[in-house]
């Protein structure tokens, strides 16, 4: 069963305008590798030259937010959901 990434407004353009779109693998890393097979003009949006999550963007699997886990090695079970978020920073002094 394919993984689900939801892309925010921002990356779509990258994606074809798709809200979301289906990837497999078995870690983040894995469903990110196809995503970026897929859509190789939103690698450089997500991670960084390392190949890691860029500091940026925030990313969830299953609602739980990677960077206090396991990072790319984290499980996405089948049929799970990877949900990408720009990280929002600035606002009123």
């Amino acid at each position: 069963m394919p993984i689900a990434i939801r892309m925010p407004p921002i990356l779509r353009p990258q994606v074809g305008g798709a809200r979301q779109v289906e990837v497999t693998g078995a870690t983040l890393g894995e469903a990110f590798d196809d995503l970026f097979a897929q859509f190789p003009g939103v690698k450089e949006q997500i991670v960084d030259s390392a190949g890691q999550i860029n500091r940026f963007v925030n990313v969830y699997v299953q609602n739980e937010d990677v960077r206090l886990g396991e990072g790319l090695a984290t499980p996405v079970p089948d049929g799970g959901t990877v949900i990408v978020l720009p990280a929002m920073a600035g606002g009123a002094r």
